[in-house]
């Protein structure tokens, strides 16, 4: 019997339908993904200092905390030059705090560095100066969340654990979910999904949570995706979808000239730079407006970034 136009449109229909239902099931279980992602993610990844052997389990430490919220042209320098001066943690524990603010130099959100540095001394003091294997062991350490926790676990012990930063989380939502953008925080559905896109191999695993942080990076990226590169654009529930823009536009970077945290880091330069206590006079001097220097400088005392040593003197912590 010959078919007529209307029933080999509807016949095209339904198998592209079935095609899509059949990719959208592979990738919700990940079947789908897992193979082009890595084999990808083999091609193209960057040489950093961190992924390669030597930098053992504390180098990968140190990098996720220097990355949080900081690119990685901005931290490459300062990695490199923190892990030349301190290739343990007991090289970081035995120093003062106020060294470790000192080296972070401009990285910003300064509070990282003390919580580097409390993590280094709980490594030493209850591990024996070696970072835990376990996920538990990694979570109990001071300035360690869930996601610092399975990224070093992943990626420094190979183990299987679901590792959800920003560009992670970017990459499921528009080819699992077909949304355009994760949700402002990390919601428990996130966190299911994630779980249930892991690889059940340990070793793949792991391989999979670098893939598809490197995937959102450079590929996936906010605001200028390059789908015709994406290794998996084929299988992507948001292009399948026509890529709809329904979530709105990323969250804008915030400002920084004027606020209290450029005043702050102001503050934090000049301590940086000093090698004896510095006295109120040289710190006034940053900035004009009193009110606004007073509450930058106040904030930083009560962050522990700064100790008051009395007679309008200020240094760096030293305990």
């Amino acid at each position: 019997m010959t078919s007529t136009p209307a029933i080999s449109s509807a016949m095209t229909a339904v198998a592209e339908n079935a095609s899509a239902a059949a990719s959208a099931a592979e990738a919700t279980d990940g079947t789908g993904l897992h193979g082009p992602v890595t084999d990808w993610f083999a091609e193209h990844a960057r040489d950093l200092p961190w992924r390669r052997p030597e930098a053992g389990a504390w180098g990968v430490m140190v990098s996720e905390f220097m990355l949080q919220q900081t690119p990685v042209s901005r931290v490459l320098p300062v990695y490199e030059q923190w892990l030349a001066r301190w290739p343990r943690p007991a090289d970081l524990a035995a120093e003062p705090p106020g060294e470790a603010v000192r080296a972070w130099g401009r990285l910003g959100y300064p509070r990282r560095a003390l919580r580097l540095h409390a993590a280094a001394s709980a490594i030493q003091e209850r591990h024996g100066g070696d970072v835990p294997r376990e996920h538990a062991q990694l979570l109990a350490l001071p300035g360690v969340g869930e996601y610092t926790a399975a990224a070093v676990a992943s990626f420094a012990y190979g183990q299987r654990h679901a590792v959800l930063d920003t560009n992670v989380r970017r990459v499921f939502a528009r080819s699992v979910t077909g949304r355009q953008y994760p949700p402002n925080a990390t919601t428990a559905a996130e966190r299911k999904l994630a779980r249930a896109l892991l690889p059940d191999d340990e070793d793949l695993a792991a391989r999979w949570a670098a893939a598809t942080m490197e995937l959102g990076a450079l590929i996936c990226t906010a605001r200028g995706p390059e789908c015709h590169r994406c290794p998996i654009a084929a299988q992507c529930a948001w292009r399948l979808a026509g890529a709809p823009a329904h979530d709105g536009p990323p969250r804008r970077t915030q400002a920084y000239a004027g606020t209290d945290r450029q005043v702050r880091g102001k503050l934090l330069a000049v301590l940086r730079e000093a090698v004896a206590p510095v006295p109120q006079g040289a710190l006034d001097a940053v900035w004009d407006e009193p009110v606004q220097r007073a509450r930058a400088l106040d904030g930083l005392v009560s962050d522990g970034l700064v100790e008051p040593l009395g007679g309008g003197r200020y240094r760096l912590p030293h305990s």
